[in-house]
């Protein structure tokens, strides 16, 4: 049998597509100061209260005048009457055969079309010859030019960035509205696995993976509840499920969802919720779980590092960040080509590790060290995936591949 047509194997289009549908974003809301507003989620869009700039301003240092002045048989000699300066304006009505100093950013004197610069000038006392002559409108940012009174500066769904917020305080907004974080319960589960900082055991391994998925979730509006290491126990699975299902929109989880003898997650949930336990498409990565627990939702990701890491970035991020109430739009790829081959068997996408640079404009891109589901210094190593596929074989050196380089929700 061909492996691309293997039965019980979702692809990973179909997954992510899968749990969106069934997700609804979170609608209670709150005001936060904005100093507190990074990467929160605008409930609703924020429209300009005021014009940037407020009015009419100059784009130079130079000499604010009526154009008309500067033709005829007396042109270019003015009478200087004053200044304006940012935040100092001049206070009057500017007429024929004067000119007013102005700096950059100071607001244009009643009566003024155009400014001139200075190093198109000639001061001598209270007289300033012209020696360029400007034509009307020169040098003057009218009020409105960079955002207008009444226009949308964000729409809702926005996740805020450092640059919307000093465009929001640049309107003098002082807080917005924005959705509730979501709450999140996460753990690991095994008998193998021991706290970082215990001393070395044989048959055990250090728990990398929360720790990571921790780091991570910092980076999405959450508030988020550590439940530790639970041991491969269906007691204390069904107590820490229960815990986190009476509070948590969300329960990660990692480890448990494959078929050993002691992976009881899968019976455990089954008593508690309604899932579906998916074999994804996807390498690495196959095992994956998605479904209801409780009043939330169920991820249920796979123990090994690189596995957790790439099924978190792939399916987990965009269902959060859905959740959270953001807009999506499609995570940004670029095409690159391979420097040395790569290997890959027909049946799942590959999302293998790469280190992708920029040789004399061309794209290229390289396997980063051993693509093992276990070996995460690999994903340390690299900067993109390397999208293969699901139905593409080995890759020659010098083919074009889909590189999806890192974002902040994997690094």
């Amino acid at each position: 049998m061909d492996q691309c047509s293997q039965p019980g194997l979702l692809a990973v289009e179909a997954a992510l597509e899968r749990i969106l549908n069934q997700l609804a974003p979170v609608q209670e809301t709150e005001t936060v100061a904005l100093a507190d507003a990074l990467d929160r989620v605008l409930a609703q869009a924020v429209m300009a209260p005021i014009n940037v700039p407020a009015g009419d301003n100059s784009a130079m240092d130079g000499y604010a005048l009526q154009a008309a002045d500067c033709s005829g048989a007396n042109a270019g000699t003015l009478r200087v009457i004053g200044q304006s300066l940012a935040g100092h304006p001049y206070v009057g009505e500017l007429r024929a055969g004067e000119a007013v100093r102005i700096m950059t950013g100071g607001l244009i004197p009643v009566g003024a079309d155009a400014v001139v610069m200075q190093e198109n000038t000639l001061r001598v006392g209270d007289q300033v010859n012209i020696t360029q002559p400007p034509v009307s409108g020169e040098n003057i940012r009218r009020a409105g030019e960079d955002i207008a009174l009444g226009t949308e500066l964000l729409p809702a769904g926005q996740l805020i960035t450092a640059l919307d917020i000093g465009l929001l305080a640049s309107v003098g907004c002082a807080s917005v509205s924005v959705l509730r974080k979501l709450r999140i319960a996460l753990l690991t589960t095994g008998d193998e696995l021991l706290l970082p900082g215990m001393a070395p055991q044989l048959g055990k391994i250090y728990d990398s993976n929360r720790p990571l998925l921790a780091a991570l979730l910092q980076r999405l509006p959450v508030e988020l509840l550590d439940l530790g290491i639970i041991p491969d126990d269906p007691h204390a699975l069904r107590a820490a499920f229960t815990t986190a299902s009476q509070w948590a929109d969300v329960v990660i989880s990692t480890g448990g969802v494959s078929v050993g003898d002691a992976d009881y997650t899968k019976d455990v949930l089954a008593e508690l919720g309604a899932i579906d336990f998916w074999k994804i498409a996807m390498k690495p990565g196959k095992p994956f779980a998605f479904g209801r627990l409780g009043q939330g939702w169920f991820f249920g990701l796979p123990g090994n590092p690189v596995s957790t890491a790439v099924t978190y970035h792939q399916l987990v991020v965009p269902a959060l960040r859905h959740l959270a109430g953001e807009q999506l739009f499609a995570a940004a790829s670029i095409m690159a080509q391979a420097v040395a081959p790569l290997k890959k068997q027909p049946g799942r996408m590959d999302f293998q590790r790469g280190l992708l640079t920029n040789e004399q404009g061309a794209n290229r891109v390289i396997s980063v060290g051993s693509q093992s589901s276990g070996v995460l210094s690999s994903m340390a190593k690299a900067n993109c995936y390397i999208c293969l596929e699901r139905e593409r074989g080995s890759v020659a050196a010098g083919e074009w591949v889909n590189v999806m380089p890192f974002d902040k929700f994997i690094r």
